[in-house]
């Protein structure tokens, strides 16, 4: 039984958008890692549009925010899933996608933090409004970092088990 592509992008979509909607802790959404399954696993070439749809569809129902900041977060999650890609696609190791859900939380934190200081609207854009930026931001790194650890140990672990029990070798989708 071969469930189709199309199936998994909208179950993704709407599980994000649906995750983004409810009470959660600050940073703590599935989008991240949702831009890790997507590169590893969609021969897509426009893999990136499935977490920026998730983001465009839930922030047009929260209410969008700050250009530079939206900008930044949206990119953000386009390199996650260039993350995916590249060092997800041929193997999949818990310490690979561990390493993965890290440098994806870190540069999460990296271009969302520029991205505010840059906008003005919190911080002098002087280098002390920088650094007072990622000191201020440190708190929220903890929560970024615990989910996109969270959701790709439930997203890439929960497609191999179903994948074992459809008898079938996990590849792309």
């Amino acid at each position: 039984m071969k469930i189709d592509k199309n199936i998994i992008i909208l179950g993704l979509i709407v599980f994000a958008v649906a995750l983004r909607l409810v009470p959660h802790p600050p940073n703590f959404s599935p989008i991240g890692a949702i831009g890790l399954f997507s590169g590893c696993y969609f021969c897509l070439k426009r893999s990136w549009l499935i977490p920026i749809f998730a983001l465009l569809i839930s922030d047009f129902i929260l209410g969008f925010y700050n250009p530079i900041s939206m900008m930044t977060v949206y990119l953000s999650f386009v390199v996650s899933v260039m993350i995916g890609k590249t060092f997800l696609k041929n193997k999949q190791t818990p310490y690979r996608l561990g390493g993965a859900a890290l440098v994806s939380a870190s540069q999460f934190f990296v271009f969302t933090n520029l991205g505010v200081w840059l906008s003005g609207t919190l911080y002098q854009v002087n280098l002390a409004g920088l650094i007072e930026c990622f000191v201020m931001a440190i708190p929220f790194y903890g929560n970024s970092l615990i989910s996109e650890l969270f959701y790709t140990s439930v997203l890439f672990g929960g497609y191999y088990i179903s994948s074992q029990c459809l008898g079938r070798k996990t590849s792309q989708v």
